[in-house]
C-alpha cells in the first residue's frame, strides 16, 4: 500500500543509530548501569541500621533529581527495544536487549525500594517541611505511603532481583511463542499463504463471513497448538505474583492493579454496576446484528464483523488527513500535533509479516517525542486504532515539560487521552455522514467500542479474577483456562453469542504482562471517562480544549476521584457519572436500530 504523504514506516534512528547493534545505544545502557550501581551505594550507605532516621531534605533532592534521570534514559531505551521487537519479531539481538533493559530495571526497582525505606523512615516533620516545596511531591509521596505496605526492603530488593530470570522471563517468553505462530490462510487468487499473527487477526473482521469463518477456525487451531506453552506461561507468572502477594500481606489480587491506576474498588464497582445497567441496549443492538448478517445469533467473529458486503479500503493517506480534519474540529492544536507525528515518522504501520499483534503508543522521554505501532490493513477499525494512539501520543506531548515523576500517569487515564480522540473522529465522522448506509457503518463502529470496553474487557477482567483463584491451589491446565474463558464471555456478553472464542486467552498478549497487573478494566474506564469528558466538552464548546489539556497535564499528579472532582466536579464512586456516559452508547444504539428497520 504505497502512499507519498505519510511515510508508513516510523523513525527509530532519531533516538540510537543502528538498530539493535546501535553503538550509542549500548553506550546508554552502560551509562544507566553506572549511575544506578551509585545511586545503589550512596543509597545503601544512607540507610545503615533500622535506627537511622530516614534522609535529610538535601539528600532527598540529589536522590530524587538522580532516580528522575535515570527513569528517563531507562525509559526511553525500553520503548526503543520494545519498539524493534515488535516492528521485527525475528530480531534476536533486541531480544537479547530486552533481557539488559530488564536486569537493569531490576537494579533500578531495587534503588527506589532503597528510597523508598528511607523515604518511609523520615521524620514527619522533616518530609513535610521537604516535600511541599517538591513539584514530584505526590509521586513520592504515593511511594513513601505504598513502602509502608510491602516488605522489608531487602525482600522487596530480592524480589526484584528474582523476578528477571523468573516472572519477567515468562512474560518474555511470550513473544517467543508469538513469534512462532504462523497462520495459513489463501489469498485473493486462491493461493495459500503464510500469516503472521498482526495479518490474521486482521481477516478476522473480513467483510465476507466465509473468511471470518475460515480465519477464525485457522486462529483457534494455531493457538491450541501452542497452547501448553501459553499455559505454562501464564501459570508462573500467575503464581510468582500470588506468591509475592501472601509474602506481603496481600489478600485481594486487585490491590496492587487498583494502586497502580490510583482508583478505589468503591470507582470500580460503582462503573461496573452502570455497565450492567446499559447491556441490556447492547443485546438488542446483537440481535439487530445477527438478522441483519442473516444468522440466528452472532458467533464470535461475527461481534466484530462490519456490516454490509462493502469492500472498500480506505489508504493510509486518506485515514491520516481524515483524522487531522476531525481534531481540528475540536482542538487546531491538536490536529497541528497530530500532522507533525504523521509526517514525521512517528507511526510504523505496514503491512508485513514479522510484526507483533496489536498497536500500542511508547514514549521516548529524553527525545520528548513517541513512536506508534500498529498493521494498517485499510479498514475502518485500523483508523480509529491510530486515532487511539494519537491520542496517547498527544497526552505524552502536552505533558513534555513537566518532570518525569509527575509524567508517570496510570493506565485508565492514559486510556482517557486516546479514546477521547477516537470519539472525536467518529462523532464528527457521523456528524457529517450525509447517506444512511454511512450513518449505519459509523454507528456500528461507536457501538463496537462499548461492546469492546463493556464485554469483552469485561470477560477479561472476570477470566484473570476466575483463573487467580483456581491459580491459588495450583496449576491450571489447558483444558480448564478454556472452560474458565469462555465461562467469563458468555457472562459478560450475557450469553448472546453462539461459537466462543476459549483460547482468547492465549491469544491475548495483555494476560501475559508482568509490569502491569489486571491489563483489562482500565480500558473501560478510560473509555467511559473519555465519554463523560466528551459530553462536557460539547456543553462547553472551544474552550473546553485548554481544560482538556489542564486535566492531561494532572493525570500523574493525583488520583482518579481527585482529577474528576476538580476537573469535572463528579463523585467517581456513584454511579450517576457512569451512567451519565453509559447513557451515549444507548443513544447511539436506538438511532441504530430506528435506521436498520
Amino acid at each position: 500500500m504505497p502512499t507519498s504523504v505519510y511515510p508508513l514506516n516510523w523513525n527509530l534512528e532519531v533516538f540510537y543509530p543502528g538498530g539493535s547493534a546501535s553503538p550509542e545505544l549500548k553506550q546508554e545502557l552502560q551509562g544507566i548501569s553506572d549511575d544506578i550501581a551509585r545511586l545503589n551505594a550512596e543509597l545503601t550507605a544512607a540507610s545503615g541500621s533500622e535506627g537511622v532516621p530516614g534522609a535529610s531534605g538535601e539528600q532527598l533532592d540529589r536522590w530524587t533529581e538522580s532516580a528522575q534521570s535515570i527513569a528517563a534514559r531507562l525509559g526511553q531505551t525500553d520503548s526503543f527495544v520494545g519498539c524493534l521487537l515488535a516492528a521485527n519479531v525475528h530480531d534476536k539481538e533486541a531480544a537479547s536487549l530486552n533481557g539488559r533493559i530488564q536486569s537493569l530495571e531490576a537494579d533500578y526497582t531495587i534503588a527506589l525500594t532503597r528510597f523508598d525505606d528511607l523515604m518511609s523512615r523520615t521524620p514527619d516533620s522533616i518530609w513535610e517541611s521537604w516535600v511541599q516545596s517538591s513539584p514530584v511531591r505526590f509521586y513520592l509521596s504515593e511511594r513513601r505511603q505504598n513502602a509502608r505496605e510491602k516488605l522489608r526492603p531487602e525482600l522487596e530488593a530480592f524480589a526484584a532481583d528474582l523476578a528477571v530470570d523468573g516472572y519477567h522471563a515468562w512474560g518474555n517468553l511470550y513473544n517467543t511463542i508469538v513469534s512462532r505462530a504462523k497462520f495459513k490462510a489463501k489469498d485473493k487468487d486462491g493461493n495459500e499463504e503464510v500469516l503472521s499473527a498482526g495479518q490474521m487477526f486482521n481477516r478476522l473482521t473480513d467483510a465476507d463471513r466465509g473468511v471470518r469463518v475460515e480465519a477464525f477456525a485457522e486462529w483457534e487451531r494455531e493457538w491450541s497448538e501452542h497452547a501448553q506453552l501459553c499455559a505454562d506461561t501464564i501459570n508462573h507468572i500467575a503464581g510468582f505474583r500470588l506468591k509475592l502477594y501472601d509474602k506481603r500481606g496481600w489478600g485481594d489480587v486487585l490491590k496492587e492493579p487498583l494502586k497502580m491506576n490510583r482508583m478505589t474498588q468503591a470507582t470500580l464497582d460503582a462503573m461496573w454496576a452502570a455497565i450492567e445497567e446499559g447491556k441490556k441496549d447492547l443485546l438488542r443492538y446483537f440481535e439487530r446484528k445477527a438478522k441483519l448478517l442473516g444468522v440466528e445469533r452472532l458467533d464470535w467473529h461475527d461481534v466484530t464483523a462490519p456490516l454490509g458486503s462493502s469492500t472498500t479500503k480506505i489508504s493510509y493517506d486518506d485515514a491520516c488527513r481524515q483524522i487531522e480534519e476531525q481534531f481540528a474540529r475540536f482542538d487546531p492544536k491538536l490536529a497541528e500535533f497530530a500532522a507533525m507525528a504523521l509526517k514525521e515518522g512517528w507511526v510504523e504501520a505496514e503491512d508485513r509479516p514479522g510484526k507483533r499483534p496489536g498497536g500500542f503508543c511508547a514514549s521516548f522521554p529524553v527525545k520528548g517525542q513517541t513512536r506508534i505501532f500498529m498493521t494498517y490493513s485499510g479498514t475502518v477499525d485500523n483508523v480509529s486504532t491510530l486515532a487511539h494512539e494519537l491520542g496517547h501520543s498527544y497526552h505524552s506531548y502536552v505533558m513534555e515539560d513537566l518532570p518525569p515523576f509527575s509524567k508517570q500517569y496510570a493506565m485508565n487515564v492514559a486510556e482517557t487521552a486516546s479514546t477521547f480522540a477516537e470519539i472525536i473522529v467518529a462523532q464528527s465522522q457521523l456528524e457529517l455522514a450525509e447517506s444512511k448506509e454511512e450513518k449505519i457503518a459509523l454507528l456500528e463502529l461507536k457501538i463496537q467500542n462499548a461492546v469492546a470496553f463493556f464485554m469483552n474487557i469485561h470477560a477479561r477482567l472476570l477470566f484473570e479474577l476466575s483463573f487467580y483463584e483456581e491459580r491459588r491451589s495450583g496449576e491450571v491446565s489447558v483444558k480448564r483456562l478454556n472452560e474458565l474463558m469462555e465461562a467469563a464471555q458468555r457472562k459478560a456478553y450475557g450469553d448472546a453469542i453462539g461459537e466462543a472464542h476459549p483460547h482468547f486467552w492465549a491469544a491475548k498478549l495483555h494476560f501475559f504482562f508482568t509490569g502491569t497487573p489486571f491489563y483489562n478494566f482500565p480500558y473501560t474506564f478510560g473509555y467511559l471517562f473519555s465519554a463523560g469528558l466528551y459530553a462536557r466538552a460539547k456543553e462547553a464548546g472551544p474552550g473546553f480544549a485548554e481544560q482538556y489539556v489542564s486535566l492531561l497535564r494532572d493525570t500523574g499528579s493525583m488520583s482518579v476521584e481527585e482529577l474528576a472532582l476538580k476537573h469535572l466536579g463528579a463523585n467517581l464512586q456513584q454511579e450517576d457519572f457512569w451512567r451519565s456516559a453509559v447513557a451515549l452508547t444507548g443513544d447511539d444504539i436506538r438511532q441504530f436500530l430506528e435506521l436498520t428497520e
